[in-house]
């Protein structure tokens, strides 16, 4: 009977901590049938909104030299690389075509100058008859119609001689302006082609002092950018720096790549001033570039993971009681009859519901929908339906985007009581 009694002492505690734990462990089965989510407490930010594109590296001002005469190259002053000064010669092209007429129009018009100097020293003399009677009229018209002629053809000799001479001076090929020769197309002895349309590209003179990125920007967003936005660049070629310029210019007409196809895009060419661009820089570089179009200062902001959207027909009003900015229970309940747009919401963690107390250590999340504004890199600000401190939920994305339900009790990680210094990265950084 004694030890009946001591099995029985000790069965006892062993059951009851056995139930505890069974307690413990059902406890927690029910507690895993909520959804875990991670929260973030709204605050003031500063949203930036930046449009991102990507480019090359181009000299704001280059002038490309070209023939418009074709000849051999004779000689060539310069390498790529060199500085050039305006007016400095840069290519000659053989004259031997050019020179042979210059010299045949220059003697023409001495030939021409010479027989109008003769009929007009004749045509003096014939007035002088002519106002003594001495000649007929006739005579004095017919030496003033051989001054015409004469004065005509001095004109068309003067004419010829001033072509002659321009193709002859375009066997010399000088610097337009100050500049750096970027690229040389050609050798001595080989052909410059020359012609009025599509010439021949010689050689490319650029003052590389400013600089400028030619970015692609998409229709979507060219909208927002204007000329002076300020703009953050990075070269692939110098990592980890930061360089800063201004939009300069918009084009107009857009570029569309893909044309006649479901995948067509549609581009705008942007030019971008590099402010103080790098000794080193060079045309063709890659570049990715940031333009700030928006900067607003201490606006609430929800991250922009937060944002999830629901079907139209929960409807709200936005009540100036935030408490009564729910959905009703009809509406729920008819949510799955309608077929409506969907809305913008986010989560918002609370701990009564319909004037029921959330279990401890648990809180209802409750749909609200919201007005947002400007979108920066990781914020939305937002301009209606939610207030500073309260709690969102940010994720995560399987749970907000399909699980999560209005009015659906949850377990969260209890972290945004932390220092802003821990919890806070402003997006500006």
């Amino acid at each position: 009977m004694q030890k009946f009694l001591e099995k029985k002492y000790i069965w006892i505690p062993t059951i009851i901590i056995l139930g505890i734990i069974t307690f413990i462990f059902i406890s927690k089965i029910t507690a895993d049938n909520d959804p875990f989510v991670e929260v973030e407490k709204i605050e003031r930010r500063l949203i930036v909104h930046k449009v991102n594109a990507s480019g090359k590296i181009q000299p704001e001002e280059e002038v490309q030299i070209t023939s418009t005469i074709t000849g051999w190259i004779t000689e060539i002053t310069v390498s790529e690389g060199d500085t050039v000064k305006s007016g400095q010669h840069l290519i000659s092209i053989d004259e031997k075509q050019y020179r042979p007429v210059y010299n045949q129009a220059l003697s023409q018009v001495k030939s021409a100058s010479a027989n109008l100097r003769k009929i007009e020293s004749q045509l003096d003399r014939t007035k002088a008859l002519f106002s003594q009677k001495l000649i007929s009229k006739q005579d004095l018209e017919q030496i003033e119609t051989s001054y015409e002629i004469a004065l005509s053809q001095s004109d068309q000799a003067k004419a010829s001689l001033l072509r002659a001479e321009d193709e002859l001076s375009k066997t010399r090929l000088t610097a337009p302006k100050y500049g750096i020769v970027t690229s040389l197309t050609k050798e001595k002895g080989e052909m410059a082609v020359g012609g009025m349309f599509n010439p021949m590209v010689l050689m490319t003179i650029a003052d590389l002092s400013q600089m400028e990125v030619l970015v692609d920007v998409n229709e979507n967003d060219v909208i927002n950018i204007d000329v002076g936005d300020t703009t953050k660049i990075e070269i692939d070629a110098f990592p980890d720096t930061v360089f800063y310029g201004i939009v300069s210019e918009i084009a107009h007409t857009a570029k569309s790549l893909n044309m006649g196809v479901q995948e067509q895009v549609t581009n705008f060419k942007v030019k971008v001033r590099i402010l103080s661009p790098p000794n080193k820089i060079r045309p063709g570089m890659s570049s990715t570039v940031d333009i700030i179009t928006e900067t607003i200062e201490d606006v609430l902001s929800i991250p922009i993971q937060s944002l999830t959207s629901r079907p139209e027909g929960y409807k709200e009003i936005f009540p100036e009681n935030k408490n009564n900015n729910r959905w009703s229970k009809r509406e729920k309940q008819e949510k799955n009859n309608i077929n409506e747009k969907s809305i913008e919401v986010v989560f918002v963690l609370e701990d009564k519901y319909e004037d029921t107390n959330a279990p401890e250590g648990k809180k209802y999340a409750l749909a609200r929908p919201v007005i947002t504004g400007v979108d920066g890199e990781s914020y939305y600000s937002v301009k209606k339906g939610v207030d500073e401190n309260d709690l969102i939920v940010t994720g995560s994305y399987r749970v907000l985007s399909k699980e999560l339900q209005h009015g659906m009790l949850v377990n969260y990680e209890n972290n945004f009581n932390n220092s802003p210094e821990e919890n806070e990265k402003n997006e500006n950084d």
